[in-house]
């Protein structure tokens, strides 16, 4: 009898023990979401997808990036490290980089080649350029590199910035239909991998083409089909359904599935095959899944934020994460995975749409901005002083400007002028103005927070709300105002109980969140400010609106 309690004692503790960490963390980024899109399409959402992760999980209705550039790259390190473009180093996409004097890409490294089915380009990347550790970094040395990570996207730096440094994989989508890596991760594909790229999945997809997912009768929160905000599918006549993607990749390649809700499927049965084979969340030693859904990027792109189709990705979407969510229930357990879901940024309206309903905003292409600075320097100091424009941030030419005998501070002051006196200018800041940042300007918080002083420009330039250095088609983001910086942020799963906050939260939250509720260190570069409504699982969370 005294053996029986005491072998029932054990076994007891040992369930505790091992439920201090969640079998599986999943964390999910959309490309682009709008917190809005999960209020707007909401009467089309099934219960079992974005619905469910609502009702069951918890829902910060208030969640802003807290920096600008809001872009993809800067907004995948910021969700992992909890941290900045300021301390992580990703301020862009690409960008010019003040020490190299030359254009980067955010993962590129000449150091590495491409592993699976892929150009020589299309792999050269890793994470070296990710100055700061993130989540999952820290959860594979908490676990003595036992647990496993592994990130994935169709996009890179979706599957890159977010696996860390340390992960086991990171897999990308490559125009030839296949999923890669490169050698930073390992000198050959695992055997899974290669088998499913054998598959050629994405082919079904292609050979059935893009129509309405529901009756067109469903899709009355968008604009009629054929809309002159729009742009059109490699080459489609016009952007109408359907959508020939058989036709469309006769003509390219297998990167077309990327600007349909397609894009999306493939990706999570990709997920689902990691996790079957990697046997992720098999034992109590907690994995993590980074899963960057970027078809809904593309299509926001192209298509603009009141497009069917946009509407269309998201009704499929919800379907795909229902479906997930069902996988992750069946094969880790409910309650046994931690799962959150949010953006990498949100986007803007489409600004000929604004205009043409009397808001008067206009689009002012980047490459006609960088021509009217040139101009008005070749006019005002007799020499293009200009080296570079892109990101919203200026470089001069500081030998130029050095040779010519001019004072910079002078060249400085004469370009704000020109700036401030352009129809869709805001703010215009200098280097010495971001770095005695004193907290005060709530502008001038989110260029300090995005500005790292050895990669950016000699000053940074903020547009008023509304306009966009963009096409006259589709939509882009970048700015800091809350139709870029405000995305949803959901915890679902392992002791997270259902609730809801309307306080306002910031982006860099959510991985020493996640630090603190699965006991690792925090990201090193995290500020370390948590969301303490996700850590308390000891009753419901109710509406923390104040």
């Amino acid at each position: 009898m005294k053996k029986t309690i005491v072998l029932l004692t054990l076994f007891v503790i040992a369930n505790l023990n091992a439920q201090q960490r969640p079998k599986l963390v999943v964390g999910i980024v959309v490309d682009q979401m709008k917190m809005e899109y999960l209020y707007r399409f909401s009467d089309d959402f099934t219960q079992n997808g974005f619905k469910r992760l609502m009702n069951e999980g918890f829902t910060f209705q208030n969640m802003h990036y807290n920096y600008m550039p809001t872009y993809t790259a800067p907004g995948h390190a910021s969700i992992y490290t909890g941290t900045t473009p300021a301390t992580h180093g990703i301020v862009g996409n690409e960008w010019f980089s003040r020490t190299l004097g030359k254009e980067m890409y955010c993962t590129d490294d000449a150091g590495v080649k491409t592993v699976g089915d892929g150009t020589a380009e299309e792999g050269a990347m890793s994470p070296k350029n990710l100055q700061s550790t993130t989540i999952t970094d820290e959860v594979r040395m908490a676990t003595n590199f036992q647990g496993k990570v592994i990130g994935m996207s169709l996009k890179d730096r979706g599957a890159i910035l977010p696996a860390g440094h340390f992960a086991n994989w990171a897999f990308w989508y490559s125009k030839t239909g296949s999923f890669i890596s490169s050698t930073f991760y390992g000198e050959k594909l695992p055997e899974w991998v290669t088998e499913f790229n054998n598959e050629k999945n994405y082919l079904k997809y292609i050979d059935k083409g893009w129509d309405l997912y529901k009756p067109a009768s469903v899709y009355n929160e968008s604009l009629p089909d054929n809309n002159p905000y729009e742009g059109k599918l490699y080459g489609s006549a016009a952007p109408v359904f359907p959508y020939d993607l058989k036709k469309m990749y006769e003509k390219n390649d297998a990167g077309v599935i990327r600007s349909t809700p397609f894009g999306n499927d493939l990706l999570a049965e990709f997920a689902k095959k990691a996790i079957e084979k990697e046997e992720l969340g098999k034992d109590n030693i907690t994995d993590f899944l980074t899963v960057s859904f970027s078809s809904t990027d593309y299509v926001g792109h192209l298509l603009g934020p009141r497009s069917m189709e946009l509407q269309d990705t998201y009704l499929r979407l919800d379907q795909t994460i229902a479906d997930f969510l069902a996988y992750l229930d069946k094969t880790v357990g409910k309650g046994n995975y931690l799962l959150f879901l949010t953006a990498d940024h949100a986007g803007a309206e489409n600004v000929i749409y604004l205009k043409d309903r009397k808001y008067n905003v206009d689009n002012y292409p980047s490459k006609d901005v960088r021509k009217s600075l040139q101009d008005f320097s070749v006019k005002t100091f007799g020499v293009d002083l200009l080296l570079n424009y892109s990101n919203f941030n200026i470089f001069f030419n500081k030998q130029i400007i050095k040779d010519k005998g001019l004072e910079l501070t002078k060249v400085k002051q004469a370009f704000k002028e020109f700036l401030i006196s352009q129809p869709q200018v805001k703010k215009v800041y200098t280097e010495e103005e971001i770095l005695a940042n004193g907290g005060n300007d709530y502008y001038l918080n989110f260029v300090a927070k995005g500005y790292d002083v050895t990669q950016d420009g000699d000053m940074v330039v903020i547009d008023k709300p509304g306009n966009i250095e963009y096409s006259t088609t589709g939509t882009s983001h970048g700015t800091p105002y809350s139709y870029d910086t405000h995305v949803p942020a959901i915890f679902f799963g392992w002791h997270i109980k259902k609730g809801e906050s309307y306080d306002k939260k910031a982006i860099t939250e959510i991985a020493p969140t996640v630090a603190q509720k699965i006991k690792v260190t925090f990201p090193n570069g995290t500020e370390a400010k948590v969301m303490q409504e996700v850590l308390d699982d000891k009753k419901e969370v109710l509406n923390t609106k104040k």
